[in-house]
């Protein structure tokens, strides 16, 4: 397309964009709340919208349990309303939060102590029996948590008083903390959960209550959610820490990535994720916004379903990974930026070796592999995305690379939730999605993508079930001496070189348009959105 083919249509988006504005004022009056068709308030609360922080996102979230939910747009909304007994700051460095201090007081014993004065949004103690209640929650076969493998090795909660709590574990488990970190970690009001039991009883399906009263002690509370629209979290007046400094945040659902970008650049939106690298120079150009840029821990990649022909043969995958010109994507795609990947984890997470050799692209190899597999003249499959633009752009890079070995791909596009649920239950043959290593340690990077017990939801959508790496994964999690830790991984990521389950794409950089009255807002290396100390300055 022309360059000035692409103004005309920049344009015209930003005009289009203003017009639904416009239209959107049905909704949305001029102080920023949501109304019904004849123009009342729906929450019947005043909100003061030139304190509303306001972004434009690509997805909306699934679920709003922590326990039900595994994806990240889930999470930049949950992080906001529960909190979890330790978090990681922007280092990865553990942090007290609901917890004050604990200590290991054997091998398989750790002990915490709760802070006191905690309250759940709906007026009910944070105590230890709450996190009794929700550890074994995350753990109920009932509840199909795709996170309990997250606490799986727990065999026991403990309370010692209202706020001692132990937990004990099956065998050593060195990375504990940062397990209790993660979002699946996040303490849910024991009343919710009570009252999602209860509903479960008369047939609602697990998480029904939760996700519908979110109900945690975080710094924002829950407000209103129009699904593939919009959610509301409002200020916790009552927070035990530092108080949020705007009044309420906006999430929208803006599909479109020129629509999210005419948004930042018109104030309709404070800021818009996810941000195209095509369209960082544009965003650094704006006047009143800039670009904000986090590299991340996370992998981008392309997964084969290997209990599907052809790709239950390792030629085959093997042949693909060697094919695909993964410099091509970096550079043609997104422009430079993340970091090429050799394996599954990223420079950053604890267990990462540089000394894994990543396959080579080399064609001919890749054709004399196909043809030693019995598929010299190619085949026909399909790949699935989401609509996320980089990554249906990957999937015609992929469908033009494939043809050289005449391997003919048809792409399918679906939408977010949709995509997670086909991709959960197997439906695929070629796929496209991202997995952040959000405890920063390698067993998160590895366990839930390729440990065979965790095939499907938990994050194992290539259904790779190998013997030899399954015990080095579990070798792994009881192994307490980090050296040999080390070594173990190491070992366990040259085996999934060797298993080509997935095409290790790179690790992501995080870009995000911000606008410049918006202070103190920053994404973590996970690509959760901090937003507490967040502030809006207008003029």
């Amino acid at each position: 397309m022309k360059k000035e083919n692409k103004t005309i249509l920049f344009v015209f988006l930003l005009a289009f964009s203003l017009l639904l504005t416009a239209c959107a004022q049905e909704k949305v009056d001029s102080t920023g709340n949501i109304k019904d068709q004849e123009g009342k308030k729906e929450n019947g609360t005043q909100k003061d919208a030139s304190n509303e922080l306001i972004f434009a996102l690509l997805s909306d979230a699934v679920s709003l349990d922590p326990h039900k939910a595994n994806d990240v747009p889930s999470a930049n909304i949950t992080f906001n309303i529960y909190e979890p007994l330790v978090s990681q700051d922007e280092k990865m460095t553990i942090q007290p939060r609901l917890a004050e201090s604990w200590q290991q007081i054997d091998e398989l014993t750790w002990e915490f102590k709760l802070k006191e004065g905690v309250v759940f949004h709906d007026g009910s103690d944070f105590n230890a029996e709450v996190v009794k209640a929700n550890l074994e929650r995350i753990t109920d076969p009932n509840i199909a948590s795709p996170r309990s493998f997250l606490f799986t090795m727990v065999s026991e909660v403990k309370v010692i008083d209202p706020h001692t709590v132990q937990i004990m574990t099956s065998y050593p488990f060195a990375p504990l903390l940062t397990h209790l970190s993660h979002s699946g970690g996040q303490m849910i009001s024991l009343e919710a959960i009570k009252k999602d039991y209860e509903g479960m009883k008369n047939g609602d399906d697990p998480g029904a209550y939760v996700t519908s009263n979110p109900t945690g002690t975080g710094f924002f509370k829950f407000d209103q959610w129009k699904s593939n629209e919009f959610i509301r979290l409002v200020k916790n007046d009552d927070y035990w820490g530092d108080k949020v400094k705007v009044d309420s945040v906006l999430f929208k659902v803006v599909p479109e990535g020129l629509t999210r970008v005419a948004e930042l650049e018109t104030g309709v939106s404070h800021i818009a994720d996810v941000i195209a690298p095509s369209d960082m120079a544009r965003i650094d150009n704006l006047d009143k916004a800039h670009l904000n840029r986090q590299l991340s821990i996370s992998l981008a990649y392309i997964g084969f379903n290997v209990q599907k022909e052809p790709f239950d043969n390792v030629k085959v995958r093997q042949a693909i990974s060697m094919a695909i010109d993964k410099e091509g994507i970096l550079q043609g795609i997104y422009e430079g930026t993340g970091v090429p990947a050799k394996s599954p984890i990223a420079p950053d997470v604890w267990g990462y070796d540089d000394s894994v050799e990543a396959l080579p692209y080399d064609i001919e190899k890749a054709k004399a592999l196909l043809a030693e597999a019995g598929y010299e003249n190619g085949f026909s499959t399909t790949i699935w995305t989401n609509d996320n633009p980089q990554r249906i752009d990957i999937a015609e890079f992929v469908q033009a690379n494939l043809k050289e070995l005449g391997i003919d791909v048809k792409i399918e596009v679906m939408e977010w939730g949709a995509y997670l649920d086909q991709t959960s239950a197997g439906k695929h043959d070629m796929f496209i999605l991202g997995w952040s290593a959000s405890t920063g340690d390698a067993d998160y990077a590895m366990s839930p993508l390729f440990h065979s017990e965790n095939a499907g939801e938990p994050g194992n959508r290539t259904f790779l079930a190998d013997p030899t790496l399954d015990e080095l994964l579990e070798a792994g999690r009881e192994e307490s001496d980090e050296d040999k830790r080390r070594t173990i991984y190491r070992d366990a990521q040259e085996r999934l070189v060797e298993l080509a389950p997935m095409l290790y794409i790179h690790h992501q950089e995080y870009l995000t348009g911000v606008s410049d009255k918006v202070k103190g807002f920053s994404m973590h290396p996970t690509g959760i959105y901090q937003i507490q100390h967040a502030s809006i300055e207008n003029e």
